[in-house]
C-alpha cells in the first residue's frame, strides 16, 4: 500500500470513529428515559449472559464499585437479578430478567427508529445500508 493510501485509510478511519461517536450521541440525546450506563449494562448482560460484577466492570471499563451501583439500579427496577455464583460462594452472577429483556428491546426499537429516520433523510439505498452494516460488522468482529 502506498504512503498516500495509508494516509487516506488513516484519515477515513479517524472520520469513521468521529462519526460513529456523533451518531451515538444523537441517539443518546433523544433517549432520556433510560440512562446510557443502564442501557450499556443491559446490552452487556444480553451479550455476555449471566456474569459476575467484576467481569461486567472489566467489559465496561469501569471500576467495580461503579458497576456494583449500576447493577443495584437494574435490580431495583426489576431488569436484572442476582443469583449465587456456582464457583465462588463470595460472589454472585447478574442476569437479565424478562423485564430487562423487554426494556432492552424497547430501547433498541426506539434507537433503530431514530437511526432509520436519519437513514431515510440521507436517502441511502438498501444496498448502501447493507454494505455499511456489513463493513461495521466486520470491524467490530
Amino acid at each position: 500500500m502506498s504512503n498516500h493510501a495509508v494516509v487516506e485509510v488513516q484519515d477515513l478511519s479517524n472520520e469513521l470513529v468521529v462519526l460513529s461517536a456523533r451518531l451515538v450521541r444523537v441517539v443518546r440525546r433523544n433517549t432520556t428515559d433510560v440512562p446510557a450506563a443502564s442501557t450499556r449494562l443491559l446490552s452487556l448482560l444480553d451479550e455476555l449472559g449471566p456474569s459476575a460484577v467484576g467481569a461486567l466492570a472489566e467489559a465496561d471499563r469501569c471500576s467495580q464499585p461503579t458497576m456494583t451501583g449500576l447493577v443495584k439500579g437494574l435490580v431495583e427496577k426489576g431488569w436484572a437479578a442476582r443469583s449465587p455464583h456456582p464457583d465462588d460462594a463470595r460472589s454472585s452472577l447478574v442476569a437479565l430478567t424478562p423485564a430487562g429483556l423487554e426494556q432492552l428491546a424497547h430501547v433498541r426499537e426506539r434507537n433503530a427508529a431514530l437511526v432509520a429516520e436519519r437513514i431515510r433523510d440521507a436517502d441511502l439505498s438498501p444496498q448502501d445500508l447493507a454494505t455499511t452494516v456489513a463493513v461495521l460488522r466486520d470491524l467490530v468482529g
